[in-house]
């Protein structure tokens, strides 16, 4: 894909959706989520898929489910990612078979993987309340398309979805308002490490914590690859706080799946220079504290 291509096709995407929301269609899992894809049929993306930031293998990318299930669950971090005193959250994995779709009523719902979707997993982590603060409630997630390009709609998607439902009802007692998202392509804002960084930013409310506290959500994509993590606060948590939390786990993510994807560097040779883990400077409502489910 061209430099600022997928800057072109999310705002594509906004433009068509805000003229016929009837026809774009929605996917997620809340805090974490993926999309679901636009280009669902599963006729496209049989062959290897490119990305610019990572020198990728054809032969060491996924073609079969069981394949990329076993890469994705090698990608994903576990508590200690997140810091001392993190904890699993029951339940703590997704069913690897299906992901949240974002209804038509704004309600978040599991469904089963479409064709396009090689696999998508997502945990689930809490920092349990101390010291004046509540509990924080954290994910991550990994999701393999079968190509870039149905990777590329999958951002798209996020956007149409903010347009759609700026308030969604994760579960019962817990909501997700005001939402605000800011794409950066590869080279925009700062980017040199992933194809494409969305970065959403609102408000949480639970039954249990009260609200509105800050939400925080990222998700980058490298290739037919989309990692996200999300964080929904609570009492004495602020916003930039939670995007400091969340910087170290996501780089390591993108991490492990460029050791996972990386073509091997012949012995004696120089590697190439990392892409670094600097998180895009964004611009507009989510300016230096921008997030995603």
């Amino acid at each position: 894909m061209e430099l600022g291509g997928s800057a072109a096709r999310l705002g594509c995407a906004v433009a068509m959706c805000g003229l016929v929301l009837a026809g774009c269609t929605s996917g997620g899992d809340g805090p974490g989520r993926p999309a679901a894809s636009a280009k669902s049929d599963g006729t496209a993306g049989t062959s290897p898929s490119p990305t610019a930031v990572v020198d990728a293998d054809p032969a060491r990318l996924p073609r079969t489910r069981d394949q990329a299930a076993a890469l994705v669950r090698g990608i994903m971090p576990g508590p200690s990612a997140f810091g001392s005193g993190t904890v699993r959250r029951e339940p703590y994995e997704s069913d690897p078979r299906r992901w949240a779709v974002l209804g038509d009523s704004c309600v978040w719902e599991q469904r089963a993987l479409p064709d396009d979707v090689l696999a998508s997993l997502t945990r689930h982590y809490e920092i349990p309340a101390r010291g004046g603060r509540g509990p924080l409630r954290l994910s991550a997630v990994v999701t393999v398309h079968r190509s870039a390009e149905q990777a590329d709609w999958e951002n798209a998607e996020v956007l149409e979805e903010m347009m759609r439902c700026p308030s969604q009802l994760l579960r019962p007692g817990e909501v997700l308002r005001d939402l605000t998202d800011v794409p950066n392509a590869l080279g925009d804002s700062g980017n040199g490490f992933a194809d494409d960084v969305l970065a959403e930013s609102g408000t949480y409310t639970g039954d249990d914590v009260g609200g509105p506290h800050p939400y925080v959500w990222e998700q980058t994509r490298i290739g037919q690859f989309t990692l996200a993590v999300s964080a929904r606060g609570a009492k004495g948590w602020t916003r930039r706080g939670l995007l400091e939390l969340l910087r170290e786990p996501h780089a390591t993510m993108r991490g492990s799946l460029r050791g996972a994807i990386e073509r091997r560097t012949p012995t004696g040779s120089v590697p190439p220079p990392a892409t670094g883990t600097d998180v895009p400077k964004t611009t507009g409502p989510a300016a230096s504290e921008g997030g995603h489910r």
